[in-house]
């Protein structure tokens, strides 16, 4: 989720005191800001139903586990949903794509390793690969703890280093964001001015500066083998496309997927996707001898994931409420609010429109994630169902789909 999710808030509070004035979503009935709980009933049902698909799940081969799908740097109330986190599991290999708030705790929870009945521990040594579609915070904030932690959760015991994809340097500052027609604001500070838009290794190399304290004790005291050992990072290199001029210019140009990973288990594959002004941003693709799984990371309804996810099995989408976003805005819109909320919609895609984007692609399922709000109603979500022929499915913490033959 685009980190202006916050600004939004803090704007749309501010503007109309919506916690003391008790907004409410258009049409839903549901407190804007607090959401309402699901009932015992409503939260008994979904368990019985997750377990049940768990099980059916873990008869195939190839399949998609949600770890976390709320979206936004954001502490949802009245949620149970952690930050963005998935993983495809194949045969005994896991795979994640981003690693938002919470994503170790889930990837325990889900089981995704075996478990040391002694220590409670979740064993993670079929952890393959880690891909990030972009380096918001919301999307990276527990990358680096699933080393730290995992250091004493198994990961030392992996056959191989975790293969780590993620977007590369940015190579140019991104504009300023300016209301038209008013006065341009002052530029803020840079941070890191020596490399003021880092990619995927860069970060890694930071976080390791960052917790030196910690690894150097790990390695003194405890004896812990050198996390640089258990991971190999990577910068996505974009090949050439034609048209391309600048991140800022053309974030998008029109291209053709192209290969990041292979091994004996899947093919990745990905595309650049809009949600500018970050960029790179990515959508991934995952092929294995049972089906596809594409992720679209966040991204406006774009072309390009189109053309990636074409004729898919399943298709994880991100998803914003527009009509949440029309109550942190209530009219009279001034000039300023009714910017910002064009630049908060312009980066990510509607209910309406996420139908419409699976129906192009051809996808089997869509599975809707990265939800902001964290608590829209899935009456409101459903409506994505207008716009798509196939399946549909509201993504919970923890849920579990199978793609394709079932063992045997």
């Amino acid at each position: 989720m685009c980190d202006c999710i916050g600004k939004a808030l803090e704007l749309g509070m501010s503007r109309r005191g919506f916690l003391g004035a008790g907004w409410k979503m258009a049409g839903a009935g549901v407190p804007l800001l607090l959401g309402l709980p699901a009932s015992a009933a409503e939260v008994d049902q979904r368990k019985q139903s997750m377990v049940a698909a768990r099980s059916q799940a873990q008869n195939h081969d190839t399949r998609l586990v949600l770890l976390g799908t709320a979206g936004g740097p954001v502490w949802w109330p009245n949620c149970d949903r952690e930050g963005i986190s998935s993983a495809l599991v194949v045969g005994d290999a896991v795979y994640v794509v981003d690693c938002g708030d919470g994503v170790g705790k889930r990837y325990k929870q889900a089981e995704l390793g075996p478990i040391n009945t002694v220590s409670g521990m979740t064993g993670m040594e079929n952890l393959r690969g880690i891909f990030l579609t972009h380096l918001h915070s919301d999307h990276t904030i527990d990358y680096f703890n699933l080393f730290l932690y995992g250091w004493y959760d198994g990961l030392s015991g992996v056959k191989q280093p975790v293969q780590i994809y993620g977007p590369g340097r940015r190579g140019q500052m991104e504009p300023i964001f300016n209301i038209p027609g008013q006065k341009a604001s002052a530029p803020p500070p840079i941070v890191n001015p020596e490399n003021p838009t880092p990619g995927t290794v860069d970060m890694t190399n930071y976080l390791y500066q960052a917790y030196a304290l910690d690894i150097n004790d790990r390695l003194r005291d405890a004896h812990r083998p050198d996390l640089r050992t258990l991971m190999q990072v990577h910068d996505i290199a974009i090949p050439p496309v034609a048209g391309f001029k600048s991140p800022n210019e053309t974030p998008v140009p029109n291209m053709e997927p192209f290969l990041v990973h292979e091994d004996e288990r899947v093919r990745v594959t990905a595309t650049l996707v809009n949600h500018f002004p970050i960029w790179p941003a990515f959508a991934f693709r995952f092929d294995t001898d049972d089906g596809s799984v594409v992720f679209s990371g966040d991204t406006s309804p774009c072309d390009n994931l189109i053309r990636l996810a074409r004729n898919t099995d399943v298709l994880v989408h991100e998803v914003i409420d527009t009509s949440w976003v029309d109550a942190l805005f209530p009219p009279p819109v001034g000039e300023k609010e009714a910017a910002f909320k064009q630049h908060l919609l312009s980066s990510h895609t509607s209910i309406d429109d996420v139908g419409k984007v699976a129906e192009a692609a051809g996808a089997k399922t869509l599975v809707l994630s990265h939800i902001a709000p964290g608590h829209a109603p899935r009456a409101n979500l459903m409506r994505a169902q207008r716009n798509f022929s196939g399946q549909l499915i509201i993504g919970e913490d923890l849920m579990q789909i199978g793609v394709g033959r079932k063992h045997g």
